[in-house]
């Protein structure tokens, strides 16, 4: 009797383990299978949320089959305590072991509200787009001057009350670096104050992701810390024909060829000009230089320069001196940088602008008479305009 009811228990327990290991493959396999999603969805993480309340959620939005399964396997691969917050585009048919991975990531939203803070050459803007996650495009639903002294639109501030938008500060090649500390100071969700204005060209143009009561000098430090390494990676691989002897003469040219066009596939063009120019021994003469020597790069001039100018001797008047300024005369982005050090191979040593259009980029010449017919071409097109 005792050996039948041990038996009986023996067999009860392996046909328990065998229900329990099919238990655990069929939730392994649910885990990893296609998700049942149709429609690609934002799906937004609070701040201080758990993966319970997640699993739950996208259990709600039919973004899986399973909150039970989706919690189970994301405690046991380790990644629960790496929940973050933001907004998390997720595709259709996506697995639960995939959005795992998503919310549990880097923490950088894919879709949802965000709030960009853009500081440019002609001055600052608050704006606010949606990512749209059917088209992947993102539609700007506000934008305003944040000098302005109306009250920020609606839009603007249900955003920012919103824990879920996600926060970018951009700063536009060619910006000074004055320019870069006024539009910081503006920027609403910082704190801290900035002691002094960085050297010029020391502040690496890009996109930054930034968080509410983030300290302004922290924002400083890690535009430095990108421009160095920029600089250093072109410095590396300098071409023999680059005519800067220093990665901060290259610092400097960029500059200028970042301020004399907005084209990124033109830069290397304008920079054989001025690498021509120096190795002739040609004086540069290029008017963003003049600017410079006029406003000392807090703002922009807002009219034309004047003839006296022109003359004037000031240590960046590339009309006046021979050579490179003394410094940088805004902060080059990535490409004016390798084009100060890997210019083009041309005998270029004029340029001029085609249009009154800067995206229409410039006409180049190697003589002097070619030069002045492409001038009075562009002054033609001045004349009519007016």
């Amino acid at each position: 009797m005792w050996r039948n009811l041990a038996s009986n228990m023996l067999t009860l327990l392996v046909v328990g383990m065998i229900a329990v290991a099919g238990l655990v493959a069929w939730g392994q396999s649910q885990y990893v299978a296609e998700g049942p999603l149709e429609s690609p969805i934002c799906f937004q993480v609070p701040s201080g949320g758990s993966m319970t309340r997640v699993a739950d959620d996208l259990a709600e939005q039919g973004a899986i089959s399973n909150a039970t399964i989706y919690r189970l396997g994301a405690e046991y691969s380790g990644l629960s305590p790496r929940l973050k917050a933001g907004s998390f585009l997720i595709e259709p048919g996506t697995s639960m072991e995939e959005i795992v991975a998503t919310v549990t990531g880097d923490g950088r939203s894919t879709c949802g509200t965000e709030v960009l803070y853009i500081i440019a050459v002609n001055g600052q803007e608050k704006r606010v787009r949606e990512l749209d996650p059917q088209t992947q495009s993102f539609e700007v639903i506000a934008e305003f001057d944040p000098k302005d002294d109306a009250e920020p639109p609606a839009e603007y501030v249900e955003a920012r009350d919103d824990v879920a938008t996600q926060y970018r500060v951009v700063i536009v090649e060619g910006v000074t670096s004055w320019q870069v500390v006024e539009g910081l100071n503006a920027t609403d969700l910082l704190e801290g104050e900035i002691a002094e204005v960085p050297e010029e060209g020391s502040l690496a143009p890009r996109e930054f992701a930034i968080r509410p009561g983030q300290d302004r000098n922290e924002m400083i430090a890690q535009m430095k810390s990108l421009q160095q390494e920029r600089l250093a990676a072109a410095w590396a691989i300098k071409s023999d024909a680059a005519a800067v002897e220093t990665p901060e003469e290259a610092l400097i040219l960029a500059s200028i060829i970042e301020k004399e066009t907005a084209l990124a596939d033109e830069r290397p063009l304008v920079g054989s000009v001025f690498t021509n120019r120096l190795r002739r021994g040609i004086k540069l003469q290029t008017d963003p230089t003049v600017i410079y020597g006029i406003t000392e790069g807090k703002g922009v001039l807002g009219r034309g320069i004047r003839q006296s100018e022109l003359r004037a001797e000031t240590p960046w008047n590339t009309y006046v001196i021979d050579g490179l300024p003394p410094t940088p005369i805004a902060n080059p982005g990535q490409a004016a940088i390798e084009a100060a050090v890997n210019p083009a191979e041309s005998d270029y040593i004029f340029f001029v602008a085609k249009s009154l259009d800067p995206r229409d980029g410039h006409n180049f010449a190697v003589t002097l008479d070619e030069h002045n017919r492409n001038v009075a071409a562009y002054r033609e097109l001045e004349r009519a305009n007016q």
